[in-house]
């Protein structure tokens, strides 16, 4: 039986940066979608069927008809070439590798200390404790290397991968939302006008202000 017409499913809480991609690539497209709540830090634990949904624990998982799937990047490019709208990927192979690559860096390099560790320990420290010092600057310490090693590579272009908003972009943005809270995270994406300026324009995009608010 096709799927065509039935409505996709995100399974994940909405203060999750990876549910908050796949929300931010389902309003590009124009996708309308349910989002059901889990919450992975509940106290009673995961309920059993998340656990089949996602066998190892995390969100978000998708839905679309028949359709299960897991992983982000695998659930923004399915997005991507399954439902009508403006295509997010490039065309051209390089392009598109720079795509992959920057979507790689920010899982790999960007994700844990630019949220984890500066924006979690500046903002919200765990109960009855005070922010890691000492967390917070190796926090800050990577996420230079990071913020160096993207805009050598975005340099003067409007968007990280391409002349046009691709999936790249959606992905960091969840990511750039939190780091930038802090003032100290604030103050070092300043320093990099190639990516404070992406981010003043993303930040002010629709899907973006919907998924993060």
């Amino acid at each position: 039986m096709s799927d065509i017409g039935k409505r996709a499913v995100v399974y994940g809480a909405s203060y999750s940066v990876y549910v908050r991609i796949v929300r931010i690539v389902l309003a590009e497209k124009g996708v309308a979608y349910d989002l059901v709540p889990v919450d992975v830090f509940a106290q009673e634990g995961l309920p059993a069927d998340n656990i089949a949904r996602h066998p190892f624990g995390r969100i978000p998982a998708f839905a679309h008809g028949s359709f299960d799937l897991y992983e982000t990047t695998a659930i923004t490019r399915y997005i991507d070439e399954s439902f009508d709208g403006p295509v997010l990927q490039p065309q051209a192979p390089r392009e598109r590798a720079r795509m992959n690559q920057i979507v790689a860096m920010l899982d790999n390099y960007a994700y844990g200390p630019m949220v984890w560790d500066v924006y979690l320990q500046r903002v919200e420290p765990p109960e009855g404790q005070r922010p890691d010092e000492a967390r917070i600057a190796d926090g800050l310490e990577k996420a230079r290397r990071v913020l160096t090693a993207l805009s050598d590579l975005v340099r003067d272009r409007p968007w990280l991968a391409s002349e046009t908003p691709s999936l790249a972009d959606f992905h960091a943005a969840p990511i750039f939302d939190l780091f930038q809270r802090p003032p100290d995270g604030a103050a070092m994406l300043a320093q990099f006008p190639s990516l404070f300026a992406w981010w003043e324009t993303i930040s002010a995009r629709p899907s973006v202000v919907a998924a993060l608010t």
